[in-house]
C-alpha cells in the first residue's frame, strides 16, 4: 500500500522515502526490537573489536588507512576514543578509588588541603576524558610540527584520536592492573602514574613510524621530540588556566574564611 514519508510528506513507493530516505512506516513490534538489537550488538561489536585489534597491532597504520578512505570495517575514531575513556575514567574512580589515595599522598606530604585532594582527584580520576577534551590542542601541535607532512589539521584531529585511543587502551589494559596493587603505597601508585604519562613519546613515535614508513628514524624522532614539548606547555598552560579559574569560581561563591579553609593544609606539621 502506498503511503506519504512520515519525514518530508514525499509518496513513498518502495521501502525507502526516494526524497530524505527515510524507511516506509512499520509499526513497532517483537520484530523490530529484535532486529535492532541483533543489529546494535554484531555491528558495533564487529567495527569495535576489528578497530582495536588492528589499533594494537599499528596504531599509525590504521590512522592512516582510515584517513585515505579505508573506513567501511573502522569504528569511528571520535566513538572509540569516547568509550575507551569513558571505561578508563570509572575504572580511575570506582575501582582504584583516587580520592583515598590522593587524599593519603597529600597527607603524608603535609599538604593535604582540600583543594589539592579535589584538584588532583578529579584530574586523576578523569584524566582520559580531561586528555580528549584537549584532542583539538593536540592536533594543533602535531599539525604545527608536522605541516610540511601533507595532513591537514582535521586529520590531525583525527590522528590525536588514535593516538589517544592505543595510549588509553594500554592504560586500560596495562596501567590500571599495576596501579591496583599499588593503593596502598601512594609513593609507588604516583610514580607509575608519571610514568604512563612519559609513555606518550614512545608512543608517538611508533605510531608516526606507521603513519610515516617512509620517513627516516631520525626526522619520526625529532619531531615527536618538538611535538612533545610543545604538548608539554600546552597541557600544563591548561591546567594553570583551569586552577586559576576554579580558584576565581571559589572565590566568587565562598565567603573568604571558608576559601581559606579550603585552601589550608590540614596536616600537621
Amino acid at each position: 500500500m502506498k503511503e506519504n514519508c512520515q519525514n518530508c510528506n514525499t509518496l513513498i513507493l518502495d521501502n525507502f522515502c526516494s526524497n530524505c530516505g527515510q524507511k516506509s512506516f512499520k509499526r513497532i513490534n517483537k520484530k523490530y526490537i529484535v532486529d535492532e538489537l541483533q543489529y546494535t550488538i554484531i555491528h558495533t561489536n564487529k567495527g569495535f573489536l576489528y578497530t582495536l585489534k588492528k589499533l594494537a597491532k599499528n596504531p599509525g597504520k590504521t590512522a592512516r588507512e582510515f584517513i585515505e578512505g579505508n573506513r567501511v570495517h573502522h569504528y569511528k575514531p571520535l566513538s572509540l576514543l569516547f568509550i575507551l575513556s569513558t571505561i578508563s575514567a570509572l575504572l580511575m574512580f570506582k575501582l582504584l578509588d583516587m580520592g583515598s589515595i590522593m587524599s593519603k599522598l597529600y597527607s603524608d606530604k603535609k599538604m593535604n588541603s582540600m583543594m589539592m585532594t579535589d584538584m588532583y582527584t578529579f584530574m586523576s580520576s578523569y584524566y582520559s576524558l580531561l586528555m580528549m577534551a584537549l584532542i583539538p590542542v593536540f592536533a594543533f601541535c602535531t599539525w604545527l610540527i608536522l605541516k610540511n607532512w601533507g595532513q591537514n589539521y582535521y586529520e590531525h584531529i583525527i590522528i590525536n584520536s588514535y593516538v589517544l585511543s592505543f595510549y588509553t587502551l594500554i592504560y586500560i589494559v596495562f596501567i590500571v592492573p599495576i596501579l591496583y596493587f599499588l593503593k596502598n603505597s601512594p609513593e609507588s601508585f604516583l610514580n607509575v602514574s608519571t610514568f604512563s604519562f612519559i609513555l606518550y613519546v614512545l608512543i608517538y613515535f611508533w605510531f608516526f613510524k606507521g603513519y610515516y614508513p617512509e620517513k627516516s628514524f631520525k626526522e619520526i624522532a625529532l619531531n615527536v621530540v618538538l611535538i612533545f614539548l610543545l604538548i608539554v606547555v600546552a597541557y600544563f598552560a591548561f591546567i594553570l588556566i583551569a586552577m586559576i579559574l576554579y580558584m576565581i569560581y571559589f572565590a566568587i561563591a565562598y565567603s573568604p574564611k571558608e576559601l581559606l579553609e579550603y585552601i589550608k593544609p590540614t596536616g600537621k606539621i
